[in-house]
């Protein structure tokens, strides 16, 4: 079996990055946050560059939106479609974003992808309905803004050794409680993130619609989200859904690939009427 410092990692690594009176900072705290933050600045270089109409003002209220749904919604929806302890935390609120146990702070745990892409659609509604823009223009935008930045969750993931892959026996895999298991976490970042932004941005030059680059986003997501999740072990307290193989995050995602296939050719025959 491999036994490089690599296949370590976990052994020497601390998930903590430093604590700021006796309040532990979490590198997945930090890479979430920094995912947030340029996914921001990679939407204003391509507003820059392409010389979309957008104005640097509104994309920094627009952010603030934004930040506040995908955090409301990841929360919201870990609860609902993860975690086992969903009646308690409908009874109990007020837990729902409680960063202490026993008494000791732990932070924020639990986020969901799916649950965040509700919070952020619901967030970019609001948004655009409040100063009269485009949906499907900042839709677009958002298309090609959130793939790169996704890549820092997906590391956060990885230094929180959490959504452990399964277990392995190739060279590179990692050690997770002396069992040897992929770093799906890594993987996803490769497909998730930099896969999906290749499709997404390649496309550009066939889209036909306002709005289009989204759904390209959500299928293609979908999709890669789907393969990846080959060499991810299921959430423990669901386990896999069928045949010891499918697991809940990959018919969710089939799910939105779905979804946004049949979006998109609704508004492509739409697009040849007009």
């Amino acid at each position: 079996m491999p036994n490089s410092s690599w296949n370590n990692i976990y052994d020497s690594f601390d998930p903590i990055a430093f604590s700021i009176f006796s309040f532990p900072i979490h590198w997945y705290g930090m890479m979430y946050v920094l995912a947030l933050i340029s996914a921001l600045y990679i939407g204003k270089f391509f507003i820059k560059r392409d010389k979309l109409d957008f104005k640097s003002n509104q994309l920094d209220v627009y952010f603030i939106y934004v930040e506040i749904g995908v955090i409301l919604g990841a929360r919201l929806g870990y609860i609902l479609f993860y975690d086992p302890d969903t009646l308690y935390y409908l009874s109990h609120p007020w837990q729902i974003f409680n960063p202490f146990s026993n008494g000791e702070f732990i932070g924020i745990r639990g986020m969901s992808y799916h649950g965040a892409i509700f919070g952020f659609l619901l967030a970019t509604y609001l948004y655009c309905k409040k100063y009269k823009l485009s949906f499907g223009k900042h839709m677009d935008l958002v298309a090609l803004s959130i793939p790169l930045a996704f890549v820092f969750g997906r590391i956060g993931n990885f230094l929180n050794q959490e959504l452990i892959g399964r277990t392995t026996d190739v060279s590179w895999g990692i050690y997770v409680d002396g069992i040897l298991r992929h770093p799906s976490q890594l993987y996803e970042a490769i497909l998730e993130g930099i896969g999906v932004f290749i499709v997404v941005y390649l496309y550009r030059n066939y889209q036909k619609f306002s709005g289009e680059l989204i759904l390209v986003y959500a299928i293609s997501y979908g999709l890669f989200r789907t393969i990846a999740e080959i060499w991810r072990a299921p959430d423990a307290q669901i386990g896999y859904l069928c045949c010891d193989a499918i697991t809940q995050g990959q018919v969710m995602s089939l799910g939105m690939s779905l979804i946004g296939a049949i979006a998109w050719i609704y508004f492509y025959k739409k697009s040849l009427k007009t």
